[in-house]
């Protein structure tokens, strides 16, 4: 090997060590930067996650429901930034190292492309239960009523939200197809209660009876922690064939509804026989009784 050819080769090298020598440096240099960066959003996004956390703890009857959350919303946000962030990242280093990324970017668009085809239902279940989660539309445990169907919600997932009926039948609906979402214990509940009374009984005397045997409720600790407010008597709603229909209402803590309106009909019963006060016979069972009386011997 001649001198000139070795020297040209020496050079060759050299210069092959400087270039990947730089690239080094390069690719460091990136990946410093990308990790400071990551460090950076990270402390914003555990500040925010506190701050809300914070909000919730002020605004919402449960506070480590409201807590639990938004930790999963924020880790889901997190972990999509985060991906996002290290995979333009690995492009920027592959292009500095001499790979053509163009091929990866169409081929990433194809396959993003045809995944968007395939999965657009589960995309759209999945944004739906991220708002579902966001504007905190309803909550384990919560009294709910999806798609005309009721129940007890059983879990809350960003793809689907599971009820139970009283009959124990579980349903499963897609956050992508609840069209219409009724929540019976947001923040309270209530009670509402119709009462057909005789038309001979005195109406001002029969609300009486109803509120005292609620505000007599409302003095036991059992039924008291659950009523936020007395018995609010709206009056006279109604009249029909055989009674007159008198509504009320009971404001309660979320999900108490039934157990307190339960026990006040049972005692309003008992209320109503030691006053004398008559309750309005179903108007089937009075026709019944009527047509027996004028029928023929």
């Amino acid at each position: 090997m001649s001198s000139k050819t070795w020297d040209s080769f020496i050079a060759q090298i050299a210069a092959s060590g400087i270039n990947a020598f730089e690239g080094a440096l390069r690719l460091a240099a990136i990946v410093t930067v990308a990790y400071m960066v990551i460090k950076i959003l990270r402390a914003a996004a555990t500040k925010l996650e506190t701050w809300l956390i914070h909000g919730a703890r002020h605004g919402e009857s449960d506070p480590d429901a409201g807590a639990k959350r938004i930790k999963t919303l924020t880790g889901v946000l997190w972990t999509i930034a985060s991906g996002l962030l290290w995979f333009v990242v690995v492009l920027i280093a592959l292009s500095q190292i001499g790979v053509n990324i163009g091929p990866i970017l169409a081929g990433a668009g194809v396959i993003g492309l045809a995944a968007g085809f395939g999965a657009q239902h589960l995309v759209r279940d999945l944004v739906s239960g991220f708002f579902l989660l966001l504007e905190n539309q309803i909550r384990i445990g919560d009294i709910a009523i999806v798609n005309g169907t009721g129940g007890v919600v059983e879990s809350v997932t960003f793809r689907t939200v599971t009820l139970r009926d009283q009959a124990g039948v579980v349903h499963v609906f897609p956050n992508g197809t609840i069209n219409t979402l009724a929540n019976a214990t947001k923040d309270w509940s209530a009670y509402v209660i119709d009462i057909a009374v005789a038309y001979k009984e005195d109406t001002d005397r029969v609300v009486e009876v109803m509120r005292r045997v609620a505000d007599a409720m409302r003095q036991e600790a059992a039924y008291g922690r659950a009523m936020i407010e007395p018995i609010e008597v709206l009056g006279v709603d109604n009249f029909t064939d055989t009674a007159v229909i008198i509504k009320a209402r009971f404001k309660t803590q979320p999900a108490e509804q039934y157990t307190i309106g339960r026990e006040y009909r049972r005692r309003l019963k008992k209320a109503f026989d030691r006053e004398a006060i008559e309750l309005a016979p179903p108007a089937r069972a009075q026709s019944v009784r009527n047509a027996v009386t004028v029928a023929p011997s």
